[in-house]
């Protein structure tokens, strides 16, 4: 680890803690590639870890859609770390105050029944990927942009910052249907529906998402282990609660997971 991403690091952590609005910072760093701002990332998390005295969970994959690419103006995606004391339940309550800013992103998370590697040679196809998953369930990312200005985002700095990620909220895990491409996702909010999209919408399978984040570990001599959630990415775009509410996300023949935001 370097000095220069120790310090990122560092001041990353600071930020969050006295309420510092999200700011292209990477150059001040002088983090100029994916590779740097994932290496402040990785001391980012650890620092979080000690902090709290929790452990990585496993991994979210952002900008998986179209609509999520177009909507932050970056054409690929990124990855983040999921920490155990940041993974609730359905039925979970949160407070907005509790973040900067809170959004809400709608996804299949996978869990792998055993490693997943990728080995430097042909890429990772659906049948690997599937042999290697135990179990999906609807889920729902809670993210926190810290008041982001979505017409300047520097992809660098948001990989640094963890892709955003704040936590997650897991559905009841089962069997993945053999055409996950095709389920249906509905997202409601105080019982109205206000979105709706496909698994095919994830890179065209969600496990294409999980084949890119077995490539992108393999880069650092990692690898997908046993028990890692995966979440693939939003099928919609990302709302932002303005008022206290109650969200539902259904995956069609998979069930539904619920979240309560007070506001």
């Amino acid at each position: 680890m370097n000095g220069s991403a120790i310090k990122a690091a560092e001041a990353l952590l600071s930020e969050h803690g006295r309420g510092v609005k999200f700011h292209p910072f990477a150059s001040d760093f002088d983090v100029t590639t994916a590779a740097a701002a994932y290496e402040v990332q990785r001391e980012y998390v650890r620092l979080q870890m000690e902090a709290r005295r929790t452990a990585a969970a496993g991994y979210k994959i952002g900008l998986t859609s179209k609509r999520m690419q177009e909507m932050c103006d970056i054409d690929s995606p990124i990855a983040g770390v999921v920490l155990q004391d940041r993974i609730f339940a359905s039925g979970a309550r949160i407070r907005s105050s509790d973040y900067a800013r809170p959004g809400l992103e709608f996804e299949i998370a996978v869990r792998l029944a055993r490693d997943l590697r990728f080995d430097g040679g042909a890429a990772l196809g659906l049948t690997e990927v599937g042999d290697a998953v135990d179990a999906v369930c609807p889920a729902i990312e809670i993210i926190d942009d810290r008041h982001a200005d979505y017409g300047s985002l520097d992809v660098l700095s948001v990989i640094a910052d963890n892709s955003w990620n704040a936590g997650i909220v897991l559905g009841a895990f089962q069997r993945p249907p053999a055409n996950l491409d095709c389920v249906e996702a509905v997202v409601s909010m105080d019982g109205a529906i206000i979105d709706r999209g496909w698994g095919r919408d994830v890179l065209d399978h969600p496990f294409h998402s999980v084949a890119w984040v077995a490539t992108h570990l393999a880069a650092t001599g990692s690898v997908l282990r046993a028990g890692d959630i995966v979440m693939t990415g939003s099928l919609v775009t990302t709302k932002f609660p303005q008022h206290s509410s109650i969200y539902r996300y259904e995956l069609a023949g998979l069930g539904a997971v619920e979240l309560t935001v007070d506001v």
